[in-house]
């Protein structure tokens, strides 16, 4: 096999980007499987070069144009760019290949535009690619292993692709790390839902932070895990047998079902400074709130008491939750939402709007067989800028007016100042005023507003949000094209479009008899 000129590209922004978060935060958020795609495809005896975009980059002198193979890492927010650089070079006779969690949701939109599409990747999957690293077209070649890999190079293997990365963050510099795979809970709307958890290999994660510790002063771990201390035990022993009590913070997503106060203890003692536990609904997913069959007002009262305490132990606290969901009815979901932040100021309330992201969950098949999934473009699938699912038990105005007014009670100056006053360490109070008064609390008051506003006046918009008409309303492709910029002129042909019921079509057929013949 000849030596190839591999470029690995993880997309992290939608487009070119000067904001103050990308500049001090982004770099934080690089994601591991491109850098394992990088030691892999090294140790098969290739050329490697990966740049983790934060909209800073100017790609074009960064990636070599001599590449003989791309590899592009995309969620689906970034789906656009990364169909824009695929055209450049498909163009320039690079074979292109796309992963991450945009190939699982949208594959066959992707093999429009890409010569492979992968699905769960391990070192053989990448192993085939590099043999037959052919242009397949007009539509590419889907691969996928049967499970996610049985073990990832750690971070000692991955090094030299995660110090730069890390080198272009601000003061808060977090190295990538990964625990386990998959998850045990089953979200309906979640991707990890349908994936058998497993736990990595314990003694590789405490030689990595062993690694860590002669590398930096005092690491900073993100924890990667779809939901961290599953095997509660297993992974304190380990982190415990490697590092000296709060000698490396760490930061993690778990759920409150893992968070007892024993737990809380054993995870300060190690130097958990955030937690990011999953809320989602007042009126579901109990087991994973551990609030059992408590709903409504039982739950608010439970939950808020349970993130204080979390607050007691460990200084920085997200609490994630998802607006739209259908077991939510009138405004009281919202008012319930309210009240927990009034009655847990520490903690920083993450909004997501219920999407769904093609094949990612079961639920989406239901979904699309009900007519409900709008081809909303993909850009603003973030699950922020938009849903792209009709609500079931709201007008869409009624929706955005619910949706508006709670961001605008969590992220008034009241709440602010009473946040900044509950939080307890220095860093944590600028993260949340941050990220208050930037694109994730104003931005998306002023976004959800202009989207509120667009649905009474521009007729296109609501016909469009109806599910009435296809045609994608101008505010859709002028928002693409201005965050895009450069890069739009890049963007193929009719790829702002994509079918909503994809997955769906793919599934009918699958199950379909084969004809005689």
């Amino acid at each position: 096999m000849r030596r190839l000129r591999v470029a690995i590209l993880d997309l992290l922004e939608k487009g070119p980007s000067n904001s103050l978060w990308a500049r001090a935060m982004q770099p934080n958020f690089a994601s591991i499987m491109p850098q394992v795609i990088g030691v892999w495809c090294e140790q098969a005896g290739h050329d490697v070069t990966l740049v983790c975009y934060t909209g800073r980059e100017d790609l074009a002198r960064e990636l070599p144009a001599d590449t003989d193979l791309v590899f592009i890492a995309s969620y689906t927010q970034t789906a656009h760019l990364a169909y824009a650089l695929a055209n450049i070079y498909r163009q320039r006779g690079a074979v292109t290949a796309l992963g991450g969690s945009h190939a699982r949701c949208y594959p066959h939109d992707a093999a429009r535009y890409f010569d492979y599409v992968l699905g769960f990747t391990d070192q053989a999957i990448v192993a085939e690619v590099l043999r037959d690293c052919a242009p397949h077209r007009p539509m590419g070649l889907s691969l996928a292993a049967k499970r996610q890999p049985a073990q990832l190079p750690g971070v000692r293997e991955r090094w030299k692709f995660i110090e730069p990365t890390i080198a272009k963050a601000a003061a808060i510099k977090i190295v990538p790390m990964i625990g386990s795979l998959g998850c045990p809970y089953t979200c309906s709307f979640c991707i990890d839902a349908a994936v058998e958890y497993q736990p990595l290999d314990r003694n590789q994660i405490r030689d990595d932070l062993r690694f860590l510790l002669g590398k930096i002063e005092r690491p900073m771990v993100g924890w990667h895990d779809p939901n961290f201390g599953v095997r509660f035990d297993e992974i304190m022993t380990t982190i415990e047998a490697a590092v000296p009590p709060d000698r490396i913070d760490f930061l993690a997503e778990s759920s409150l079902s893992l968070l007892s106060e024993p737990h809380l203890q054993r995870l300060q003692r190690n130097g958990f400074k955030a937690i990011l536990p999953g809320i989602e609904s007042w009126y579901s997913l109990g087991g994973k709130s551990k609030t059992g069959s408590r709903t409504g007002l039982d739950k608010v009262r439970q939950v808020s008491d349970h993130v204080n305490t979390i607050l007691r132990y460990v200084p920085y606290v997200q609490a994630n939750f998802v607006l739209g969901l259908d077991e939510d009815v009138g405004e009281e979901p919202f008012e319930l939402t309210k009240l927990f932040v009034d009655m847990t100021p520490g903690a920083f309330p993450a909004y997501s709007l219920l999407s769904a992201f093609g094949q990612a969950a079961p639920l989406n098949l239901d979904l699309q067989r009900d007519g409900r999934v709008l081809s909303t473009p993909f850009h603003f699938l973030d699950n922020n800028k938009a849903t792209n699912v009709r609500p079931k038990n709201y007008t869409w105005p009624a929706l955005y007016d619910n949706i508006i007014g709670l961001r605008r009670h969590t992220f008034s100056w009241r709440a602010i100042g009473r946040r900044m006053c509950a939080n307890r360490v220095r860093t944590a109070r600028w993260m949340n005023f941050v990220r208050a008064v930037s694109a994730e609390g104003f931005g998306r008051i002023r976004h959800d507003s202009t989207v509120r506003r667009l649905l009474d006046h521009d007729p296109s918009v609501r016909r469009f949000f109806e599910g009435e008409s296809e045609v994608l309303p101008a505010f859709y492709t002028e928002r693409v094209r201005k965050d895009l910029g450069h890069w739009w002129d890049a963007l193929p042909e009719g790829s702002l479009r994509h079918d909503p019921n994809a997955y769906l079509k793919a599934h009918q057929a699958a199950q379909a008899p084969p004809s005689a013949s």
